[in-house]
């Protein structure tokens, strides 16, 4: 059996998992400290189980991206760009003043890097880092976020500087950008500075959670769940918090396609605050290709592309219905909502007067206006429809999949022929997080000077399945699900070929000890 746990920021939702049968499921208030939530939904999931027989537990938190969107939390970062100085665009050059302010605007530029094709930028500058490691030991400075130019596709300079910085500054936490991003330098910098920011409260957060675990009396081995579906160990999510971020709406994309069997079509995941629409692709979340803005950062590395909308079950509602959310009353639903005896009108009052959900005492909003009512459902479902327009890759028709604990409240959708609404798709976020299985992949610039496409990409498949049974994956299971390549007509002869890779497989028995070039890469 796998236990899933998804920490959300309205409900926390846990699911007990054989195979592929749910036998049990429980959602609670997330509370203001997470712990009481996920306590309650895991009790209620387990009771009359045996508990010895859990295998796993694996768990999706909004923790870290809450922190970095509220700027809270975070410790001060050191960032050390590897380039040629002085650089215009210097790291955190376009974030948010709250945030950068938040971690220090400390940065600091050497010689150092790698070209297009791994050769030398310039030669590392030792003793200039050597001074920098000096003057980051005196502002008391603990996390070090390093970057350097095309690093993914040569990090020897960000080793090298590595090894220095921690001989200079013992303890000292270094988050390398080689092993965080892809390619684009502010974006993977961006990135690694997130990481190194999050690592305090990472480690905060893991402790809580082997804590309350073993408070139940779960002794089974924990794993937190990726941005792309797949999963990570806690030692390993000590140290790269970012790969955590979007688990979230990844983890419900990943439970509506096991729930309803779907593996290509789009998933509406309506939850307390937000609903994310999504497209699947072989049962996974569609990656974004661009870069995507976390709390106003961008950020290139592996992200689910979905649309983010202010719709949830706690939405709050203005303007006699015109208007439903962005803000919302979240894990206080159960207390502000009407229904629940509370003074602040939501979306779920709406759907309740109007006999779309049964939820809470009905009488306590049997006296909203039927012009309310209307325009608030007409403003919600017009919005969803317009984002599964925007989502979609053609014009045809899409199978499109409603889970999250706010999909009652939806009703018809229209203008969309299918419709599936899946049995425990108010838990579809913490079925995704217990079906996570381990993945590797392999992202990077390919010399075709001396061989063909078809050896490049061999070679290509050969690593991801590598790293996904260095992850942890039962090599009797790993299978490549994605595999793109891009030649780079810019360059002479088209002598470089860009290839992405992903390989998938499930939890070996006894799982390896991820390295640094594991399931991220």
């Amino acid at each position: 059996m796998k236990l899933g746990i998804d920490v959300g920021g309205t409900n926390t939702d846990a699911v007990l998992l054989d195979g592929r049968t749910v036998l049990s499921s429980a959602k609670a208030p997330t509370t203001a400290d997470v712990i009481g939530g996920i306590l309650a939904s895991v009790r209620d999931t387990t009771a009359g189980h045996d508990l010895s027989q859990i295998e796993a537990v694996l768990i999706g938190t909004t923790h870290f991206i809450n922190a970095i969107t509220q700027a809270r939390e975070l410790a001060p970062v050191a960032a050390v760009r590897l380039s040629t100085p002085p650089q215009l665009l210097v790291p955190m050059v376009d974030w948010p003043p709250a945030l950068r302010e938040s971690i220090g605007n400390h940065v600091f530029i050497v010689h150092g890097g790698s070209q297009f094709d791994g050769s030398p930028l310039n030669r590392l500058d030792e003793p200039a880092l050597i001074e920098v490691a000096h003057r980051i030991g005196e502002l008391g400075i603990e996390h070090i976020a390093l970057s350097a130019v095309f690093s993914p596709v040569n990090p020897d300079a960000e080793l090298r500087a590595a090894e220095l910085l921690a001989a200079e500054l013992p303890g000292i936490s270094i988050t390398s950008s080689a092993d965080i991003g892809r390619i684009g330098l502010l974006e993977r910098e961006s990135a690694t500075i997130l990481n190194a920011c999050l690592r305090p409260m990472a480690g905060r957060v893991v402790d809580g959670f082997e804590r309350v675990l073993g408070e139940l009396g779960i002794n089974a081995p924990i794993f937190l769940s990726q941005n792309d579906g797949t999963m990570m160990n806690l030692d390993y999510a000590r140290k790269f918090p970012i790969f955590t971020i979007a688990s979230g709406p990844t983890n419900s994309m990943r439970g509506a396609a096991f729930l309803s069997g779907v593996q290509d079509g789009l998933v509406i995941d309506v939850g307390g605050t937000t609903s994310d629409v999504g497209m699947l692709r072989h049962g996974f979340p569609r990656e974004s290709t661009v870069a995507l803005s976390l709390g106003g950062v961008r950020s290139n590395f592996r992200m689910p592309d979905v649309l983010s909308l202010g719709i949830g079950g706690g939405s709050i509602v203005h303007d006699d219905g015109r208007r439903v959310g962005p803000d919302s009353v979240g894990f206080r639903l159960s207390t502000e909502a009407m229904v629940f005896g509370g003074a602040t009108m939501t979306l779920t009052d709406l759907a309740v007067a109007a006999g779309i959900a049964d939820i809470g005492d009905s009488a306590a909003v049997a006296g909203i206006p039927r012009s309310v009512i209307e325009a608030g459902l007409a403003d919600v479902r017009g919005r969803i429809v317009e984002a599964v327009d925007r989502a979609k890759l053609s014009a045809a028709d899409t199978p499109v999949v409603v889970v999250g604990g706010g999909s009652v409240l939806l009703g018809e959708l229209p203008g969309i022929k299918e419709v599936i609404r899946p049995d425990r798709a108010e838990v579809a976020n913490a079925v995704g997080a217990a079906f996570a299985q381990v993945g590797g992949e392999v992202d990077r610039i390919f010399s075709v000077v001396n061989s063909s496409r078809a050896d490049v990409l061999a070679a290509a498949h050969e690593q991801a399945v590598a790293r996904a049974i260095q992850a942890g994956a039962d090599p009797a299971t790993v299978r490549i699900v994605e595999t793109e390549d891009v030649p780079l007509t810019h360059l002479p002869d088209g002598t470089a070929l860009r290839v992405r890779v992903k390989a998938i497989g499930d939890l070996s028995a006894k799982p390896a000890q991820p390295t640094l070039q594991g399931a991220h890469r």
